[in-house]
């Protein structure tokens, strides 16, 4: 079955780094595009960075850009999120998820709070 292991969240002081990591199983991950989101209290849950499966273009939300960077491993079948000059509006529970076509799988969620 499909499965996810989240890890690398925790408490940060502003402008602090923080790496994510999402291992998948279960699914042929070098098929999958693979995506962070962010769900912060009381709001909706939003993208922060994606990678392609073939050529592994990036995409992010403009709120990050030049400070976060994904990558992934497909040997490991393993994505990250290094995200650097981390600020109070970055808390959050992030989640991996993984999408090709109609059919996509959550990871658990791992939580990063910055704060001093």
């Amino acid at each position: 079955q499909v499965q996810f292991v989240e890890s690398g969240g925790g408490l940060v002081q502003p402008g602090g780094s923080l790496r994510l990591s999402c291992a998948a199983s279960g699914f042929t991950f070098t098929s999958y595009t693979m995506s962070w989101y962010r769900q912060a209290p009381g709001k909706e849950r939003e993208l922060v960075a994606s990678i392609t499966s073939a050529s592994g273009s990036t995409n992010y939300a403009d709120s990050v850009k030049g400070r976060f960077t994904v990558s992934r491993d497909n040997v490991k079948n393993t994505v990250y999120l290094q995200m650097n000059s981390l600020k109070p509006e970055d808390t959050a529970v992030y989640y991996c998820k993984a999408v090709r076509a109609f059919r996509d799988y959550w990871g658990q969620g791992t939580q990063v709070t910055v704060s001093s």
